[in-house]
C-alpha cells in the first residue's frame, strides 16, 4: 500500500481518524482534512504520519485547493457527518434537518465533485452512510432520509465514473463522538441495552468500521456496493 495516496475528509475524529490511522499503518501516504485547527494540531502531535489540512467539506474551492496541494490521490474517503436530524417526525424541526443534510449529504457530494479532477483514473471513492437508511426505527426518519440520499449515489456513480470505484459503508451503533450530545450515563445505559439486543452482542468501535472502510477503498473488485457493518442491527428492533 506504499504507493497509495489517500485523503480522508472528516478525518480528525471517530471513524475518519481510525480509518486514516489504519491506512497509514499499512503504508499509505495519508492526508486528513477537517474544520478544526485545534484537532489537526493535536493529531499532528499524536500521529505525525498523518498530513493535516484545514478545510470545510462544504467549500468546493477549499477542497480543490487542498487537492491541488496534494496532487493526484488514489483513495477519497468521505466521513463527513453531523449530530442533527434525529427525532419524531411530528416535532422534527425542518431547518435543523436541512442543516443535517448540509453537514453530511451535501458536504460529501460537494467534496466528491471537487475532488474528481484529482482522483486517479483507477482510484476509489468511499462514502459513509448509516443503517438508519434501511431500517424502521422510530425517530430516525430524518437520518434515514440523509443516509438514504448518500446511498442512492453509489450505484449510478459507480457506473458513471468507472473504472474508478464507488462504494459506501453503512455502520450501525458505533461508539464515537457522534454520541457526545447524549449525557454519558444515558449513553452508557443505551449502549448496554442495545448490545444485548444486537446479534454481535457488542457496540462497534471506530476501529471496527475503519477495517471495512479500508477494504472498500482498496479492494479493486468492489464497486457499486453498500457494505453493512452494523452488528446485525438491521435484523432486529432496537
Amino acid at each position: 500500500m506504499s504507493d497509495l495516496t489517500a485523503l480522508v475528509v472528516g478525518g480528525t475524529s471517530g471513524i475518519g481518524l481510525a480509518t486514516a490511522r489504519l491506512l497509514a499503518d499499512r503504508g499509505a501516504h495519508t492526508h486528513i482534512a477537517g474544520r478544526s485547527q485545534e484537532r489537526l494540531d493535536e493529531i499532528a502531535g499524536t500521529d505525525p504520519a498523518l498530513i493535516g489540512h484545514r478545510v470545510d467539506g462544504g467549500d468546493p474551492d477549499g477542497i480543490a485547493a487542498v487537492l491541488t496541494s496534494i496532487g493526484q490521490i488514489d483513495a477519497l474517503i468521505l466521513t463527513l457527518s453531523g449530530g442533527e436530524g434525529a427525532g419524531p417526525i411530528a416535532g422534527l424541526d425542518l431547518a435543523t434537518l436541512r442543516r443535517a443534510f448540509d453537514a453530511k449529504f451535501w458536504a460529501q457530494l460537494t467534496t466528491l465533485q471537487a475532488a474528481l479532477p484529482h482522483l486517479s483514473p483507477t482510484g476509489s471513492i468511499t462514502l459513509i452512510s448509516a443503517i438508519s437508511a434501511r431500517t424502521g426505527m422510530p425517530g430516525t426518519a430524518g437520518l434515514a432520509a440523509i443516509n438514504g440520499a448518500v446511498e442512492s449515489l453509489v450505484q449510478p456513480l459507480a457506473a458513471e465514473l468507472a473504472p474508478r470505484r464507488v462504494n459506501a459503508v453503512s455502520p450501525g451503533l458505533v461508539d464515537t463522538p457522534w454520541w457526545s450530545g447524549m449525557p454519558v450515563d444515558a449513553r452508557q445505559a443505551y449502549f448496554a441495552q442495545a448490545a444485548q439486543a444486537l446479534p454481535t452482542r457488542r457496540i462497534a468501535t471506530a476501529e471496527d468500521i475503519a477495517e471495512v472502510v479500508v477494504l472498500a477503498a482498496t479492494n479493486r473488485n468492489l464497486t457499486g456496493t453498500v457494505i453493512e457493518a452494523d452488528g446485525g442491527a438491521r435484523l432486529i428492533t432496537l
